[in-house]
């Protein structure tokens, strides 16, 4: 993990990421649920990533922005059609270091664990709170783990299962 930035993960994974997870089925239904939370006011992506959320959004007519740590994965949104309409800062996404504010905040598909620690996570939290408009959104699409997994041995070693 020496070796792990924010941007290492995507920038390893840029040129086969559209290949390997596609376009969402509920692309559209993720979108058309963001735009009633946006309420015609500028929504703001945490790790846009290709734009596969962002881009259907913008469609519907919100305003996007987006904020990832990796240019590779920005120039494959930019490669899109209608990816160079939205503005992109690369940057960590836990600093939330953009301008502006925001009616909705959101980070989808997990990846808010790519903030490795809870300081970041905070941090994160921390910032997305000085970036919404009063009475905006902050939408965490994120997986519930499967305790009963720790059950059969896959916790680490020296846990407690519960």
């Amino acid at each position: 993990m020496r070796d792990f930035d924010p941007a290492t993960y995507g920038d390893r994974i840029a040129n086969v990421y559209d290949d390997w997870f596609g376009m969402p089925e509920d692309a559209e239904a993720a979108a058309a649920f963001l735009s009633e939370l946006a309420d015609s006011g500028p929504a703001l992506e945490l790790g846009i990533g290709t734009g596969r959320v962002a881009i259907p959004l913008s469609q519907k007519g919100t305003e996007v922005h987006g904020i990832d740590a990796s240019g590779a994965l920005v120039e494959k949104l930019r490669e899109k059609p209608g990816g160079t309409d939205i503005p992109v800062t690369v940057g960590d996404f836990a600093g939330v270091d953009v301008e502006g504010r925001f009616s909705l905040v959101y980070v989808v598909f997990n990846t808010f664990f790519a903030l490795l620690t809870q300081e970041d996570q905070v941090r994160c939290f921390e910032n997305v709170a000085s970036r919404l408009e009063e009475g905006g959104a902050f939408v965490v699409e994120a997986f519930v783990p499967d305790f009963a997994r720790l059950l059969v041995g896959q916790g680490l070693p020296g846990d407690d299962p519960l």
